[in-house]
């Protein structure tokens, strides 16, 4: 069995590319910074974290693409994929992916905003022009509910 549960934060915002072909489809990388258990090294010089490769396809990719941002907290599971490549320099390299079947959010709205690393300018355009880019499938399945302008916090069923 091949199953991988990780939470971490994301090191820099996920960079997303769209296929080619008549069904494109999102394709979103990103990096977790997974802390390792375990004792700190006394001089400070050891590594204490671990960073993860992370590919998410289609809507998990449109998810990533809208949501995630540098320093959220994110909770994953998918499954490891290993490969190689030959770089422009001949040497071969090997290539540790996880592929995202799901992926949530770890820390509340709260928490997350009051984190050093977080983009409080919420979400950015993407360098891709709009018009070049296929529309996002609609809502259904995000997991969010669009709450109309004007609506007050009292009015809703949680707090």
């Amino acid at each position: 069995m091949n199953r991988v549960i990780l939470m971490g934060r994301l090191t820099r915002d996920p960079e997303v590319r769209y296929s080619q072909g008549e069904r494109a489809m999102a394709i979103a990388r990103y990096t977790l910074a997974v802390d390792r258990r375990g004792r700190r090294s006394q001089d400070g010089n050891e590594q204490t974290a671990d960073f993860i490769n992370c590919v998410a396809f289609d809507r998990a990719g449109e998810f990533a693409e809208k949501y995630f941002r540098q320093g959220m907290r994110v909770l994953i599971s998918g499954r490891i994929q290993t490969g190689s490549y030959v770089n422009r320099d001949g040497q071969k390299v090997y290539t540790t992916d996880i592929i995202v079947d799901d992926q949530e959010f770890a820390d509340s709205k709260g928490a997350s905003s009051d984190m050093s690393g977080y983009n409080h300018g919420g979400y950015q355009q993407p360098s891709q022009p709009q018009s070049q880019r296929p529309a996002p499938t609609s809502a259904i399945g995000d997991g969010f509910m669009n709450i109309p302008d004007g609506v007050e916090d009292e009015g809703l069923p949680f707090n």
